[in-house]
């Protein structure tokens, strides 16, 4: 019961934070969407289901009560599908993202595991996970693109009055292609230069933030991963 309300508390904290950021990049003039940070820090480290619910709402919320039109609703998907992302890439890369990847030899002498370890520094071991997390950046931004593309193409089939020139990707397609050229492609590509930046920054964010979290409660004893 403690450890649910503890989730609960967290993942409420994690929608504001979400809503707050992405309200922050509109008033600002930021070309970001930075509304997956917290999504990413509860999927890590309360589970799916957790991460799921703060994406879920996070759009939901920040729809209605700014008032962007039913189109927007249909953007929830894109935060669903981050915890869905961020959770296999995590059950994947486990070992390496939690720092407790064994030594494949365990027949090493304990004079030679010293110096194993002596070798094996500790920036190696930052660098492995910087690697893994620039991985996941990408693998994020390439699917936030197709899946936002996708959104915005279907929209536009059942609304043709639905534009987004004023926004940063409606400025980009207008750049980058010409009016003949297919919406599905111009959606997709004109998404990929600001995923990029913006997954970058949220991965990064997230996975530290989880981490320090961990870390925190692991001192007091509470783990709050759940193995959903």
């Amino acid at each position: 019961m403690r450890k649910t309300f503890l989730m609960l508390i967290f993942c409420l904290i994690g929608i504001f934070l979400n809503i707050a950021f992405t309200r922050l990049c509109f008033i600002t003039g930021l070309p970001l969407y930075l509304d997956t940070i917290l999504t990413i820090t509860i999927t890590l480290s309360c589970g799916l289901g957790w991460g799921i619910l703060c994406g879920t709402l996070t759009n939901v919320l920040c729809h209605s009560i700014f008032g962007y039109g039913w189109e927007a609703y249909l953007f929830t998907i894109c935060n669903i599908a981050t915890a869905l992302i961020t959770w296999f890439f995590y059950r994947f890369f486990m070992q390496e993202l939690e720092g407790t990847q064994e030594l494949a030899n365990q027949n090493v002498s304990k004079r030679g595991l010293r110096a194993l370890q002596h070798n094996s520094s500790q920036l190696s071991r930052i660098m492995d996970r910087v690697i893994i997390l620039i991985l996941f950046s990408f693998a994020l931004c390439l699917a936030m693109s197709i899946l936002g593309g996708l959104i915005a193409t279907i929209i536009q089939m059942i609304d043709s009055a639905y534009s987004d020139d004023n926004g940063i990707t409606g400025v980009l397609s207008a750049t980058m292609f010409g009016q003949n050229a297919p919406i599905l492609l111009k959606e997709i590509i004109s998404r990929i230069p600001v995923n990029i930046i913006d997954r970058l920054i949220s991965v990064f964010a997230g996975y530290g933030i989880a981490l320090l979290l961990n870390k925190c409660f692991k001192r007091l004893n509470i783990s709050l991963r759940s193995q959903a």
